[in-house]
C-alpha cells in the first residue's frame, strides 16, 4: 500500500514528504524509504533504547512486519510504552519544537483512521492520531486527544 509514494518513483520526495505520506496515509514504501534513513529496524530500535524506550522493538520492515503471528515478540510494543515514547517525542527536547509540532500536526490529518476513534469522537475535541493494521486481525492505535480549547495542545 503505497497511495502517495508510487506518484513519485520519478520525481522523489523529500523527507517531509515521506513523513507526511507515512503518518497521514500509512505509506508503506514512504514508511521504508524513513527507516532506510535511521539504519533500518535496527535502527529504529536503537533510537527507542536511547529514549528511554526498552518494550517497543521493531525487527522487520513493510509489509513483512505486518504478519502478526500469535505469540511473536517481532515488531511490537505496549500500550505503555507506545503512550509514554510520543510523550517524550510530543514534550521532551528530543526533538525540537517546530518538528514537535509538526509531528502532532501530520497525526491530526490522518487521513486512514476515520471509522475507528475520530467516528465516535464528541463535538469540540481534537484527536492526533495513528493506526496500524496487521494480518489475523492486529490492529493499533495511539492517540491524543482532548477538547479543543485546551491550550497545552
Amino acid at each position: 500500500y503505497s497511495p502517495v509514494s508510487e506518484k513519485h518513483l520519478a520525481d522523489g520526495m523529500t523527507v517531509g514528504e515521506l513523513c507526511a505520506a507515512a503518518i497521514t496515509m500509512s505509506d508503506n514504501s514512504a514508511a521504508n524509504l524513513l527507516l532506510a534513513t535511521v539504519g533500518g529496524p535496527a535502527g529504529l530500535t536503537a533510537f527507542l533504547r536511547q529514549i528511554g524506550d526498552n518494550v517497543t522493538r521493531l525487527d522487520r520492515w513493510e509489509t513483512e512486519l505486518n504478519e502478526a503471528l500469535p505469540g511473536d515478540a517481532r515488531d511490537t510494543t505496549t500500550p505503555a510504552s507506545m503512550a509514554a515514547t510520543l510523550r517524550k517525542l510530543l514534550t521532551s527536547q528530543r526533538l525540537s519544537a517546530r518538528s514537535q509540532r509538526q509531528l502532532l500536526q501530520w497525526m491530526v490529518d490522518d487521513r486512514v483512521a476515520g471509522p475507528l476513534i475520530r467516528s465516535v469522537l464528541p463535538a469540540g475535541w481534537f484527536i492526533a492520531d495513528k493506526t496500524g493494521a496487521g494480518e489475523r486481525g492486529a490492529r493499533g492505535i495511539v492517540a491524543l486527544l482532548g477538547p479543543n480549547n485546551k491550550a497545552e495542545r
